[in-house]
């Protein structure tokens, strides 16, 4: 039996009158690295706000589970609390704290010393640049960097369920592999998540399954290996 972590039923945004999500269905799986692709102002980002409660004022409709628990009403704060992580867009790192009180940030809800520092070892062996710079400013770090500095924090609540959105945005080419490198090792370790994405070829190449969004609804719905080969994908997001 798959056990569902997020599901998303008739999911409706509307600020005024412009309608930002129009009606959307989408679920995550327990392990699964699922993604969603769309052109900029498809809906994507006003999709992962709707499942953390960080929308402006506007109408939201349908119904977000969240470990078969309705997520209405619920703080972003709880749902750390509930192991639900999210990297923004943009990165949000705390500028003027170092990288190491930024990842001690991250681990804020837990409280064994002992398992947050060897978590923050962890993660410096999989950002050897974060380590190297563990004193620094978080804001004097290129935006590679706090992508990745912005991830790790994430994973240090343990999260169940890791929602990132376009964590390639504003990177150099190699920076942008590195961080994809980072996603499929992540999810290798068995975490489950849930992937923003505008590039559409390296997030479809590392998902599981995939969503592509349109004009606030999802138009294309598969397993993300065929949907990389569909002439209507490479033609749409792939300029192939």
């Amino acid at each position: 039996m798959t056990e569902n972590i997020l599901k998303i039923q008739g999911l409706k945004v509307a600020y005024g009158g412009i309608k930002a999500v129009k009606g959307i269905d989408l679920e995550v799986n327990k392990g699964e690295l699922v993604t969603l692709i769309g052109a900029n102002g498809a809906g994507k980002t006003t999709t992962l706000k709707a499942i953390t409660g960080t929308l402006p004022d506007c109408n939201v409709e349908g119904v977000i589970s969240y470990m078969g628990q309705p997520l209405k009403g619920k703080h972003s704060f709880q749902l750390v609390e509930q192991k639900l992580a999210m990297v923004p867009e943009g990165r949000g790192v705390f500028t003027r704290m170092t990288i190491y009180e930024n990842l001690q940030m991250g681990a804020y809800t837990r409280n064994d010393k002992a398992g947050i520092e060897a978590d923050i070892e962890k993660w410096f062996a999989t950002f050897p640049r974060l380590k190297e710079r563990a004193g620094q400013l978080a804001g004097t770090l290129s935006g590679g960097e706090q992508q990745m500095l912005a991830m790790a924090r994430a994973l240090m609540c343990h999260p169940t369920l890791l929602l990132l959105d376009e964590p390639s945005m504003g990177l150099s080419p190699i920076m942008v592999e590195k961080i994809f490198e980072v996603i499929r090792d992540v999810s290798k370790q068995g975490i489950t998540i849930l992937l923003v994405e505008q590039n559409a070829k390296l997030a479809l190449q590392a998902a599981d399954r995939g969503y592509v969004m349109d004009s606030g609804s999802v138009i294309m719905t598969g397993n993300a290996d065929d949907m990389l080969h569909d002439p209507r994908v490479q033609a749409a997001y792939l300029g192939e």
